[in-house]
Formats: structure tokens, C-alpha cells, sequence
């Protein structure tokens, strides 16, 4: 299940932004009421209220201008704005969450205190836009070719890397070649098995899937290559074996 491109983030407001909004020294006036809490129960103490704000904006990568009116010093701030579309969606979205969260336990036929609730980072993982890495590079290469999706990747990787929101493994770009071979583009497959193996170089899978690609060039020789360097990383790799032993009759 995705929960597409909105976050989950600061549904309610207050005289400043949620990050500066700790409780007033003593002697001081208290910080304003919060204001238009919708999703969030109303009787909420101020500090839990911030504390799930900071963490679903955590669990997204976004700042609290993602869906509140903050325009920076000098400009306007009203937390309470409900004209952002990200924070009209994001009620929706905890809506949606609560409901799967109320229902997961009847699905997996286990008990509330054994189920696994979802939240924000069950999807978004540190990421606004929660899309997997093959439809990232997959849509920049529908304009800049397989030289686009792949400089989509390198930029993703480059930034996310070590974390969770893309798949860096080798299945990454493995599955992003196999769509592309599927769509009839046996170079766009290569290109980004190349890269693979430069990421994995004892990526045996990549160079069964360059066979493939190969042979869709109806580059026999290629393909030969490609399997005969899977079993050099592999030798118990069947399926390279057997394809490979199909080639030389």
C-alpha cells in the first residue's frame, strides 16, 4: 500500500512554528491555544501534540513549511492556515491510517497489542513522495532517455545512501532493467546493468539479465560472455549454466 505524495505532517496551530513551540519559561505568558486541531483531539496537551508533529515530519524529511503558512522572517505565519493542499490532504491520510490501523488486527487474525501499526515511515521513509527507485528512474528516463534515469539514480543514491527510503541494494537497478527489457528497450537494460555491476561487481544476477538484454540485440557472443562471467562469479548458478549450455548447441 502506498500512501502517496502528502504527509501526515502538523494538523494543528499555534503563534509560531512547531519546532519553537516549548513551554514558557517560568514568569513568562504561556504560548498562545493551539487552534483548528481537526485530526488531532483537541484536550491534547501542547506537548504531544509537537512531539507526534516533529515526528511525522521526521519520518517524511520536511519542515514544518511543508504544510503550514511560514514564509520566513518577515513574512506571514498562521499555523492555523488550512490553504496549503498538503495539510488539507495529510487529514485525509491520518484518517486513512487510523482506519488501517483499526482493521490490521481482524486481517492478520492477531490481537491489537500483537499487530503492527503503520505510520508515516511505514511508507514515506524519509521522503515526502513515497515512490519506489524503479518508477523514480523509470519516469526520468520516459523524457531523458536511460542517461536520465540513470543520472536520477546516481543523484538519489548520492543523497539517500545509507538510509531507507530507496532500494540501493542490487535489486534496484535490476528491477528498473527488467522493466525496461519488458518494454522492448534491451539498451536502456544494459545501461543500467552496467552501472549495476560497477555498484556490485559480484552481481551474477546483473549478468544473467545482460544476457538477456544481448540477446534481444540478437548478440549471440555477447550474451555468452555475460553468462560465462555470471558462473565465474557463481559456478553454482543454474540458471546461468543452463542457458549458457542452451548458446553453445
Amino acid at each position: 500500500m502506498r500512501m502517496t505524495g502528502v504527509v501526515l505532517v502538523m494538523l494543528a496551530s499555534a503563534g509560531g512554528s512547531a519546532g519553537a513551540q516549548t513551554p514558557a519559561p517560568a514568569g513568562q505568558p504561556a504560548p498562545p491555544p493551539m487552534t483548528n486541531l481537526q485530526i488531532i483531539p483537541k484536550d491534547t496537551p501542547r506537548p504531544q501534540v509537537l512531539q507526534q508533529m516533529q515526528n511525522i515530519a521526521a519520518a517524511l524529511g520536511v519542515q514544518c513549511n511543508y504544510c503550514h503558512v511560514i514564509e520566513g522572517r518577515g513574512g506571514r505565519i498562521d499555523m492555523a492556515s488550512d490553504e496549503k493542499p498538503t495539510k488539507k490532504a495529510a487529514r485525509g491520510m491520518m484518517l486513512l491510517t487510523r482506519d488501517i490501523n483499526g482493521r490490521l488486527p481482524e486481517a492478520i487474525a492477531k490481537a491489537p497489542e500483537a499487530t503492527t501499526r503503520v505510520g508515516c515511515a511505514t511508507c514515506h521513509r524519509g521522503v515526502p513522495i513515497p515512490k519506489q527507485i524503479t518508477d523514480v528512474v523509470t519516469d526520468a528516463a520516459a523524457s531523458g532517455g536511460a542517461a536520465g534515469g540513470l543520472a536520477k539514480y546516481r543523484e538519489l543514491r548520492e543523497k539517500f545512501y545509507g538510509g531507507q527510503s530507496y532500494d540501493f541494494s542490487e535489486n534496484g537497478l535490476i528491477a528498473t532493467a527488467q522493466r525496461a527489457l519488458a518494454a522492448g528497450k534491451p539498451e536502456d537494460a544494459l545501461t543500467y546493468l552496467q552501472a549495476n555491476v560497477e555498484y556490485y561487481p559480484k552481481s551474477a544476477r546483473s549478468y544473467v539479465l545482460m544476457s538477456q538484454a544481448h540477446m534481444a540485440k540478437q548478440d549471440k557472443a555477447g550474451a555468452m560472455k555475460d553468462l560465462e562471467k555470471a558462473i565465474e562469479i557463481d559456478p553454482n548458478n543454474a540458471q546461468a549454466k543452463a542457458q549458457l549450455e542452451t548458446l553453445r548447441k
